[in-house]
């Protein structure tokens, strides 16, 4: 009997092949693919699937919402590897009872984010299922002295973020157990929005970087499973809006593992020399180091305790 796919990074391992084109940088394994296209210049492609009741819901996400979303969690894939977002292609599975508003409406939102990027919408398919599928392509571009790879993180290194996080997952956790108020929260959820500026402010500084799709835990083991290091987060110095630690007391979790395990804030990660840190430190708040090693560990009440659980996995199912 063949075995199962236990997490994405089995996943990832069971597929990933070598490139044959010597303009591929990096195939499977970032958060986009680098193809050198010039001696200064890469092309980014990167792509994001988004299923109906897995990453948006209808019961609380507005069309708009929805567009919206798609579109920035690419963006931020982008910013993520110190690029400029380009291009987009759109290929769409709606429902047979779905009317022309809701698509109006859906394609409002997309051009509204595309727009604030300068993305082009150049394309995409449409097709008919159960539940609405949406899947974005994306392109884009970064020289080759601002492109950041995750597997180019050194020892030494400070881990940042460049904001708050946790603040989505808690939006969810509202949402699933009916709690009134705390509307930002909710909107954040709903539709966040990446950090392309903050990437462009730091990305000439940077060694490694990521953007928060899957909680800070999985973003700072993917760095370290790239790069072969290892990490120490600290739980003290996780940025949480104060909101979001009254939101979290209702609920009866702790914000931090918000933080942690839930994802979508969107957010970059990144790792910096600490010769560097000062060219940075505006952008974010230190939130961990760079360690030898393969292992990553939570630094809380001056005690180091080995992580063994990240954030959200499709195939392990795991949820905050």
């Amino acid at each position: 009997m063949s075995a199962t796919i236990k997490s994405e990074v089995d996943f990832i391992n069971a597929i990933k092949t070598e490139p044959k084109n010597k303009e591929v940088i990096e195939g499977i394994g970032d958060d986009t693919a680098i193809i050198k296209i010039s001696s200064n210049k890469y092309l980014l492609f990167t792509t994001d699937m988004f299923v109906e009741n897995d990453h948006f819901s209808l019961a609380y996400s507005k069309p708009e919402d929805i567009g919206k979303k798609v579109i920035e969690a690419n963006v931020s894939d982008i910013a993520a590897m110190g690029g400029i977002p380009k291009y987009a292609v759109i290929s769409i599975s709606l429902k047979q009872n779905i009317s022309f508003d809701f698509v109006k409406r859906l394609y409002k939102g997309v051009y509204y984010s595309c727009n604030k990027y300068n993305v082009d919408l150049v394309g995409g398919d449409t097709v008919h299922g159960n539940e609405i599928v949406i899947n974005v392509a994306m392109l884009g571009y970064a020289k080759t002295d601002e492109i950041c790879k995750r597997k180019d993180a050194k020892v030494g290194d400070l881990i940042m973020c460049s904001g708050y996080l946790g603040t989505s997952t808690c939006g969810l956790e509202l949402y699933r157990n009916n709690i009134d108020g705390f509307e930002s929260i909710k909107k954040f959820h709903r539709a966040p929005h990446a950090n392309l500026d903050k990437s462009r402010k730091v990305c000439k500084y940077v060694n490694a970087m990521e953007d928060v799709s899957d909680g800070l835990a999985s973003e700072v083991r993917n760095i370290c499973l790239e790069s072969k290091k290892g990490a120490i987060i600290y739980w003290e110095k996780i940025p949480i809006r104060e909101d979001v630690r009254k939101a979290a007391k209702i609920l009866g979790k702790e914000p931090e593992d918000f933080a942690l395990y839930g994802g979508e804030d969107f957010e970059l990660v990144f790792t910096v020399s600490k010769k560097n840190y000062e060219k940075v430190k505006k952008f974010g708040y230190v939130v961990g180091e760079v360690i030898k090693g393969n292992k990553i560990y939570l630094s809380k009440e001056n005690k180091l305790i080995e992580i063994k659980k990240f954030g959200y996995d499709h195939f392990a199912r795991t949820k905050v």
